[in-house]
Order: C-alpha cells, then structure tokens, then sequence
C-alpha cells in the first residue's frame, strides 16, 4: 500500500515500536496487522494522526466480532498509544474504562485418558479412502502428541522431518512463542506411535526430506495450524466421546489436560510440587511459571489429592487445635 503522506509520523512510531517490541522477543504479526487496519483506516479517512472520533468509528467495524476480540483490538491499539506518549504528551491514548471488561473464558473441559482412548479406537475404526492418504495416521499421531506433550497445535503443524530423532524419542520445538526452542522427551509408547506414523509415511512418501513437515494429509500436503486445529476438533465431535459433556473440549484443552495430569502424577508420587513446576514450564515452552499457572485453574480431581496430602500432614494439628 502506499504510504499517504500525512501518516509519516506514524509510520515512524510504528516502526519504532514494533521493533522494541521484537527486542524483547515478542513477534508483533498480531500489532503489525492491527495497527496496518487502523493505518488504512487513518489514510482513507484522510487523518493525520489517531484522535478519538476516528478510534471509535475504527472500533466500531469490528461490531460483528465477539466481545473479546474488539477488547483486545482496543487494547493493543491502546499499548502502542501509551508507547507513543512517552514521547509525545499529546498524542491521544484510549481511556481503558471506555472498552468494556472482558467476558471470562469458559474453564477447560477435561480431558481424560479414557477419552483419548476412545477418540483413538474410533480413528483406528475408519476406512482408509485411498491407499495414499495419511490423514487419518497423522490425526491419530497430532491427537498422541497434543495429549502427551502439551505441546501447542501450531508447533505441531510446524514440526519437520529433521526436528523428529525417532531413535532417542525427542522433538524439537523450533523458535515458537516468545521465540524460545526446545526439546521435547517422549514417553516410550508416543515414541512408538512416531515410529509407526514414520513408516508409513515413508512409505507414502520415500523422498521426503529433512525440511518437509511431519504432518500431512497426503504426500506433499502438510496441515496448517488452522487445518490441522479443525481436522483434530471433527473427529472429536464425530467421535461421540463428549456425546453427553455439556460442551465439546477446544482442541488447546489438549494441552491444559497435560498440565493437570503432570500434576496429578506429582500429587500420587508425593513429589515435591512447586518445585517441580519450573521444570513443567520449561517442558511446555512457557516464559516462567506464571504462564504455567494459567493451565492450573481450579481442578476438582487435583484439589481433592491436594487436600488429601494436608490432611495427612496437618491433620493433626486441626483435629486438636492450635497451641
């Protein structure tokens, strides 16, 4: 697009801020692409610089997204303006107050080895279509990952030939979210099923190379995040599994049922938790443990062990009372 010629100023800003922000790890495509709309938005409407009758009539074209979505578009717009009066005590900033409060997000719906049992043995009950396809392996191997890694759906589809060492039982998470690496140990009977989706992919595609991805519906077709996110969440719904739940789980509820089921092993192992919890981070690719905790809301069947073991160690003292 080409730059209209009273928006250099902002132009500036936002170069400015997007690469401060890329400083301290962040990859900014969602700022970039928000602030490239209000952008647009400033330079059809002749404007030179954000004042609040063009923010709001801007807020005003995304009515038709969900309440959350328009917070957060205000919120980001919000985060650069408080970056650009730093500099500029003028520039206008969104008062905070004026974009609502956000709905709270529906707790995760467990998900539970039963189920992932169950989602599986109905995947190993469908036809194959063609002799080529890897659909349904991919699907069974993406559904083995999501529930025994907690790794991300994006870093799944991300995952290459060359991040895979089958033989040691590791992947290997490339730059994704905050721009950390990492390697990620598999149990033995994951390792198993990479091994097994291996041969057949080889067998599908015997020229494949290191770069390609791992996962594809059929030689030279890799899923996206998105394509991959909506294959694994049909074959849920179709299952039958969550027939009765009172809602079907989110395919990234995958990664909070690895989170409380780390936990509950810790709890029946009478391990030492908190001290334990560092290393889950690390696992789950997350900044410190504060990202963490997000996965460890209230968790009936990890509170219950969790009151089992204060009983056992203070039981006494309440059972008598306090000196």
């Amino acid at each position: 697009m080409r730059k209209h010629a009273s928006l250099h100023r902002w132009d500036a800003d936002v170069a400015a801020y997007l690469c401060s922000r890329r400083a301290l790890g962040r990859r900014c495509a969602a700022d970039e692409r928000i602030l490239g709309k209000l952008r647009a938005f400033l330079a059809q409407a002749g404007a030179h610089d954000l004042d609040r009758p063009h923010f709001d009539a801007w807020l005003r074209q995304f009515g038709h997204c969900a309440p959350n979505t328009r917070i957060d578009y205000g919120l980001l717009v919000q985060r650069f303006c408080r970056y650009r009066r730093r500099i500029d005590p003028m520039c206008y900033v969104p008062d905070r107050l004026s974009l609502g409060s956000r709905r709270p997000y529906p707790l995760p719906s467990p998900i539970e080895p039963q189920h992932v049992a169950a989602l599986l043995e109905y995947l190993d009950g469908l036809p194959r279509v063609a002799p080529l396809t890897l659909r349904l392996p991919a699907l069974r191997l993406a559904i083995v990952l999501l529930f025994t890694t907690g790794i991300r759906r994006g870093e799944a589809a991300r995952l290459t030939l060359g991040d895979v060492a089958a033989a040691a039982g590791v992947l290997r998470i490339r730059a994704s979210k905050f721009h950390k690496s990492r390697w990620v140990p598999l149990s033995t009977s994951t390792t198993a099923e990479l091994r097994t989706y291996l041969a057949e992919r080889h067998a599908v595609d015997p020229h494949a190379a290191a770069a390609d991805r791992l996962l594809c519906s059929r030689a030279g077709q890799p899923y996206s995040p998105e394509t991959l996110s909506g294959a694994v969440k049909n074959v849920m719904a179709r299952s039958g599994v969550w027939a009765n739940a009172l809602r079907l789980p989110r395919v990234h509820d995958f990664r909070h049922g690895f989170a409380v089921a780390a936990l509950r092993r810790w709890y029946e192992a009478e391990a030492d938790v908190q001290s334990h919890l560092p290393h889950l981070a690390l696992y789950m690719g997350h900044v410190s443990i504060d990202s963490t905790a997000y996965y460890l809301r209230f968790m009936p069947a990890v509170v219950a062990l969790a009151s089992d073991r204060f009983a056992r160690a203070c039981g006494d003292i309440i059972d008598r009372g306090a000196p």
